[in-house]
């Protein structure tokens, strides 16, 4: 219940400040434009508490999910006048500025605020920076089918050619069940196919089977779990499980799939000494996945590269990493509207909320900061698209409306805007129902 509170207290805060600064930026540009501002509002519904400066009532609203800035004549349905102040009286390129403010200030605050981490604390796994050169592939995996060998470099993924670790992971995750080409080397051939990843968590996250060469050093310990029992320690490298080499952390779990409950003899590096220790598997739940598996109780903890960036460093790496996370963004809402991705792959407010929690919680600012530039980030592209009621279908009907020469009928703007609000209210139930789904899947035994 404590981490309720905790979670549910953040999220409020966060998703407020970017509420705030999505709407400021319709504001900021809607007065500088000359239109008349009515309401600055954080949250929807009866209005709460506030104030009255001018002729702007800038009020908190029961429901705190979302804001707005209603401005004169903005509502089609609404009477109108010849007042040069109203929305509608301001011509096209005004309203598309007024529209397209508000994202735009949440991607610049997501550059801003991963600037600010990188410049304290640049860190990212090793091996997600290397050649993707596969150091093990799960048995029976899609990977495996197609004749993956450990050893194999992938110089092509999806249309992307000699592909980082990284690149490699992120096709894999948005493409459960659809095909992905791939090209590999294997000494001097070059041999392609096409490679199905399967959906291994809740989320519908794919994977083909393939993993880098990666050590096994145990990080986070669960209490009451074999490892910890067993005595092994955070930064503890096994080196061999029944005198067989583990070359990554997903060889591991495959292994212990097939032994069981069997008692295993782990090889162990500890500060130079090497030990020898014997710990016996339990069947237990895994997060993130829907079955129990049999499992040690440790996370693995992954190489990481970590450095402080200088101003230009920071911002270079900032405006790189938006970049690319817009793309899959967009990437992933392509597959959700073909049906190639499953819609378990969004979090919703709960799942928000979970997250949230769980990076403040961390220590130090910064993992908070830049999970607050992803969600930033996300409410910015968001709101680009081309939905009606949000500020991306204000944009589309503008456009349309330049190529038509005339405005729109108010009927069927009317029209519009109640179908894309009973769409927008289904999606979000969907989104929800998923949440909890999710949820409860990961606390059933």
């Amino acid at each position: 219940m404590n981490q309720f509170f905790i979670s549910a207290f953040y999220f409020v805060i966060v998703i407020g400040f970017m509420v705030l600064i999505h709407e400021f930026g319709h504001y900021a540009v809607a007065k500088l434009l000359g239109v008349r501002v009515e309401q600055f509002a954080i949250g929807f519904g009866k209005r709460l508490f506030g104030f009255r400066r001018g002729e702007t009532d800038y009020r908190i609203n029961a429901l705190p999910f979302g804001g707005y800035v209603k401005m004169s004549g903005e509502n089609p349905m609404d009477q109108h006048s010849d007042d040069p102040r109203e929305f509608l009286n301001h011509p096209r390129w005004h309203r598309f500025l007024i529209a397209i403010a508000g994202p735009v200030m949440n991607i610049l605050l997501a550059v801003v605020l991963l600037t600010a981490v990188y410049m304290v604390h640049y860190e990212h796994a090793s091996y997600m920076d290397q050649p993707a050169v596969v150091g093990w592939v799960e048995h029976g995996s899609p990977a495996e089918k197609q004749g993956i060998k450990p050893g194999d470099r992938i110089v092509q993924i999806d249309g992307v050619k000699n592909p980082t670790w990284e690149q490699v992971e992120i096709k894999q995750l948005l493409s459960a069940n659809q095909p992905l080409s791939f090209a590999v080397q294997r000494g001097d051939q070059n041999i392609e196919g096409s490679v199905v990843p399967v959906a291994v968590t809740s989320s519908g996250a794919g994977s083909a089977g393939w993993s880098p060469d990666e050590p096994v050093i145990i990080g986070d310990l669960e209490p009451g779990m074999p490892a910890a029992k067993a005595g092994l320690k955070p930064q503890d490298k096994i080196i061999s499980v029944d005198g067989q080499p583990v070359p990554s952390i997903q060889a591991m779990i495959e292994s212990l799939q097939q032994t069981k409950n069997k008692p295993l003899q782990l090889e162990v590096q500890r500060a130079g000494s090497t030990l020898n220790v014997t710990v016996v598997p339990v069947l237990a739940d895994t997060p993130g996945a829907t079955e129990k598996h049999y499992r040690l109780g440790f996370r693995n903890f992954y190489q990481t590269t970590v450095t402080k960036l200088s101003l230009p460093e920071a911002f270079s790496h900032s405006l790189a990493d938006n970049k690319r996370y817009s793309v899959i963004l967009l990437q992933l809402v392509g597959k959700l509207v073909q049906h190639k991705a499953s819609l378990k792959t969004v979090s919703g407010p709960i799942g928000i909320a979970q997250q949230t929690g769980a990076a403040a919680q961390e220590k130090g600012w910064t993992p908070l900061l830049g999970l607050c530039a992803a969600i930033s980030l996300n409410l910015g592209i968001f709101n680009l698209l081309p939905i009606p009621i949000m500020d991306g279908g204000v944009i589309l009907l503008l456009f349309i409306e330049s190529l038509m020469g005339r405005d729109i009928s108010v009927t069927i703007k009317e029209r519009i805007y109640q179908a894309a609000f009973v769409f927008l209210i289904l999606f979000a139930a969907m989104v929800i129902y998923n949440d909890i789904a999710k949820t409860i899947a990961q606390r059933l035994p």
